[in-house]
């Protein structure tokens, strides 16, 4: 199959068959880092595996900041990469290829932290047959991914910042609760497009935002209120996972 091109958000994205297709409902989680910008520290947004790059692109275009984007594929990254040139004229992007914690430096530190990791369990993975499995298998569970990027997240977020994570639902994201308090997370919020699709707004554990978690049930719910070591063992097989 040809590349393709659609609109999502601000972007004219560019993708082909080898990735998965940019799924309209996933600009959610760019609108809302968009309005979390102004409560945020300075700094650069750090997107995990970014795919063809059009969630993380969108949002450094919606608030003017710079970007780091890291996905393990290398034709995902060229994509990207290929992505950023056409979209985002006022914003750097910087593109990493490879492992998730080994292309993040111990150092970093990031106000906002994007992920929209593979979360399907494995046994699903056949009932999306055009999606690529790299995209979308979470692993025998489905959160095999996501534990690995709350551990990248957590390590590298700013006080103060913010992680918006995607997931297959409420439930998935409460059955993180261990991997939460584990990579010094808290849920504080939790935004529902429907039963299976959700992002959650996490925060570190020494800044959380109150302990009652607000759930809107839809993308167009109530706008919520806002006021490392370590290193992965093996690479992390991940790109752009929204089902």
């Amino acid at each position: 199959m040809p590349a393709q091109t659609m609109t999502f958000g601000p972007l004219v994205v560019t993708f082909d068959e080898r990735v998965l297709r940019p799924r309209p409902w996933t600009s959610l989680q760019a609108e809302w880092a968009a309005e979390l910008d102004a409560d945020l520290p300075s700094g650069p947004v750090l997107e995990l595996c970014s795919g063809a790059g059009h969630i993380g692109q969108a949002a450094a275009v919606l608030t003017g900041r710079d970007l780091v984007q890291v996905d393990v594929d290398p034709h995902a990254c060229a994509l990207a990469e290929a992505n950023a040139a056409a979209n985002v004229a006022d914003a750097r992007v910087d593109v990493r290829c490879g492992d998730l914690a080994a292309m993040v430096e111990a150092h970093e530190r990031f106000p906002l932290v994007l992920a929209d990791p593979p979360y399907l369990p494995r046994d699903e993975v056949g009932d999306w047959p055009d999606d690529p499995a790299l995209a979308v298998d979470g692993g025998p569970d489905g959160r095999e991914i996501l534990r690995r990027c709350l551990a990248v997240a957590g390590a590298h977020v700013q006080p103060g910042g913010a992680v918006l994570l995607q997931a297959l639902g409420r439930e998935q994201v409460e059955a993180l609760a261990g991997d939460l308090d584990g990579a010094g997370l808290a849920l504080v919020d939790l935004r529902a497009h429907d039963d299976r699709r959700a992002v959650a707004l996490l925060r570190p554990v020494d800044v959380r935002h109150g302990t009652q978690v607000r759930d809107h049930g839809s993308a167009s719910g109530e706008r919520a209120s806002s006021s490392q070591e370590g290193r992965a063992a093996a690479p992390v097989p991940c790109h752009s996972g929204a089902a």
